[in-house]
């Protein structure tokens, strides 16, 4: 297992790298347009990689114990964060969604922070409760309608990216955690009314799908961002138009260095970058959940296997988005994107699983 975790760090460590340099070919002329300096986003960038790095140290050191402890505290604070978020004055509004808080002039985003919030929760839930997780009243009710109750307030921001991204990883969890799939089938059925009114009600959201069945048909209005990502992707070819060359780069890709940077990686750094960064990926998903089946103590074991079906999660919904395989999801790329909520817990998560695979080795 030692080798496995010196993996996940070597592999986090090259994705990293790749989001650095593709932060900063993907942004500065944005930045140097909105800001007057080419580096600002690399610089807040990186000052979120100290932030995030500064926090991890915590991650590896605490107790697996301890954290299974704070699980409900954790869990509360970050409901309480997303209920202050719908307060008028609390919560950040921008692009008409209030999904950020300012602490200390920078913008936090609670709803990265759940997801993992939820997977110590559920790992803390079914390693108490593993014999009555199959149960409907006492096994499964209690943990899914806290994994309701967080997706519903995602989406009120409204995100319903993220709030899907909350649900997926908690039924698969509890999937993991021993539920029984009927009961978990019983609760999908019911919420995918919601969801369709959820789109329903918002017409922003009935063109995205639009857009995903054919985005040509309005190529300079609701599809132009997919259309834009597809010329980016086919204009790198093989081998790429070069590192800083993109030109879809020059505000004809919108959010080119957040959402859509897989399509400015496929632009600038062709077919065999792109499939490189999805071999790192796919290698760092792989080595996780190693990591989490080879544990012999279920705590420890079901959050690492979580954090593992939370970055697969991301990872296929980003670059599905990207290459016009799933409806458009403002899902970042984990490492990748700029974004300082993501990066920060993204960072914590892989803290986390190596901590707990250290620990592990101590016990064998």
């Amino acid at each position: 297992m030692k080798n496995d975790a010196k993996m996940v760090l070597l592999l986090t460590s090259l994705i990293l790298m790749v989001g650095v340099v593709m932060i900063y070919s993907s942004s500065s002329v944005y930045a140097y347009q909105r800001y007057g300096d080419s580096m600002h986003l690399i610089k807040r960038h990186f000052l979120f990689l100290c932030i995030g790095f500064v926090s991890a140290i915590f991650f590896l050191k605490i107790h697996y114990r301890d954290l299974a402890r704070s699980s409900k505290m954790i869990l509360a604070l970050f409901i309480v964060l997303l209920l202050l978020l719908l307060v008028p004055g609390v919560g950040v509004e921008a692009g008409g969604a209030r999904r950020w808080m300012r602490i200390f002039g920078i913008g936090f985003q609670p709803s990265e922070g759940i997801k993992i919030a939820i997977i110590i929760y559920l790992a803390d839930f079914a390693s108490r409760k593993r014999y009555l997780m199959g149960d409907l009243v006492k096994g499964f009710i209690p943990p899914v309608s806290l994994i309701l109750l967080s997706s519903g307030l995602i989406l009120l921001q409204p995100d319903m990216g993220t709030s899907i991204s909350v649900l997926f990883i908690g039924f698969v969890l509890l999937f993991i955690s021993g539920v029984k799939l009927r009961h978990i089938a019983g609760t999908i059925v019911p919420v995918i009314p919601i969801m369709a009114a959820a789109i329903i009600w918002k017409p922003y959201r009935l063109r995205r799908i639009a857009v995903f069945l054919d985005p040509w048909r309005d190529s300079s209005g609701a599809g132009f961002q997919l259309v834009q990502s597809f010329i980016a992707l086919g204009s790198g070819g093989v081998t790429g138009v070069g590192l800083g060359q993109s030109k879809q780069k020059l505000f004809y890709l919108p959010e080119a260095h957040t959402d859509f940077i897989f399509s400015i990686i496929g632009e600038e750094l062709g077919f065999l970058g792109s499939v490189s960064l999805v071999a790192f990926f796919a290698a760092l998903i792989f080595f996780i959940f190693r990591i989490g089946m080879r544990m012999n103590e279920r705590f420890s074991s079901l959050v690492v296997m979580g954090i593992g079906v939370m970055v697969a999660f991301e990872v296929l919904v980003n670059m599905g988005v990207s290459t016009g395989l799933l409806p458009t999801k403002g899902l970042p790329l984990p490492f990748v994107s700029y974004g300082g909520s993501s990066l920060f817990f993204h960072l914590i998560a892989i803290a986390i699983v190596l901590n707990f695979s250290r620990q592990c080795e101590e016990r064998v």
